[in-house]
């Protein structure tokens, strides 16, 4: 299985996991030339913007330490086109949030992250 389709698996599983927990999922693999965003959602009144990340085991480190500055930044900048596009969102609330699949288990990071772009 190659990389990206790995990735769209664990992407459905943390979709399932967020559904299950009350989120609404708005989009997934949102895309602009700023970078992607795995999955876009609510979680009641708030827009989040979700990262998945998956290590099969801690060799590597757990998944939540692979969201560094960089790409915090670009998760950032791509939040702002998002909801630049989406005058319907503009207003809510943001929240920047990882989900982290360390083998068999989810973790989902609520506020995982603050806000690094310009803004408006």
């Amino acid at each position: 299985m190659n990389k990206r389709s790995k990735g769209s698996e664990y992407e459905e599983k943390a979709c399932a996991y967020l559904s299950i927990n009350g989120v609404r999922i708005l989009k997934q693999n949102f895309r602009c030339r700023y970078g992607e965003i795995d999955i876009i959602g609510c979680d009641g009144d708030t827009l989040v913007f979700f990262e998945v990340k998956q290590r099969k085991n801690i060799k590597s480190g757990f998944a939540s330490e692979a969201v560094d500055i960089k790409k915090q930044l670009i998760i950032s900048q791509v939040s702002d086109h998002f909801r630049a596009l989406k005058n319907e969102y503009f207003e809510m609330p943001v929240r920047y949030d990882v989900i982290a699949i360390d083998g068999e288990n989810i973790s989902w990071m609520k506020n995982a992250f603050d806000y690094l772009g310009k803004g408006y």
